[in-house]
């Protein structure tokens, strides 16, 4: 004998308080930040951010304190009018990045470039200073 089972395909209140597991969970929406891709070479450190369909002028790339900041803003306005009613719009989109650079990037020398819906930051490594141990030699009186 063939049995028929109906399946909630709802969350509901009960499925989380009674550790049920439901067929469907509600998802969080995507985060607005993008991912960025860190690599490390002999001579660099490189950053790849992608935001694709973004224009060059509205990154700003900056370091402060040894600390690089990527971030972008947008804002967008539209405006339609007919006979009896104007509808305006506003839209602002924002993110920001930041990173604690190591002590072996030289900050003066960093680069960003955007192409292909990919910002890329190359950050040269320097060599690191070396204190060298002072000798001092006192005299006796």
């Amino acid at each position: 004998m063939a049995t028929l089972v109906r399946y909630n395909t709802l969350p509901t209140l009960f499925d989380s308080l009674f550790g049920r597991p439901a067929i469907v969970r509600y998802q969080k929406p995507a985060t607005a930040v993008p991912a960025v891709n860190v690599k490390e070479t002999e001579t660099a450190y490189q950053l790849q951010l992608a935001a694709p369909g973004l224009k060059k002028d509205q990154f700003t790339v900056s370091v402060e304190q040894n600390k690089l900041t990527l971030s972008f803003k947008q804002e967008a306005q539209t405006e339609e009018k007919a006979e009896t009613y104007t509808r305006q719009e506003f839209g602002y989109a924002a993110f920001e990045r930041s990173f604690r650079l190591p002590k072996n990037v030289d900050t003066e020398a960093i680069q960003a470039s955007y192409t292909d819906g990919i910002l890329n930051v190359t950050l040269p490594k320097v060599a690191p200073k070396v204190e060298e141990p002072t000798v001092k030699q006192i005299a006796i009186s």
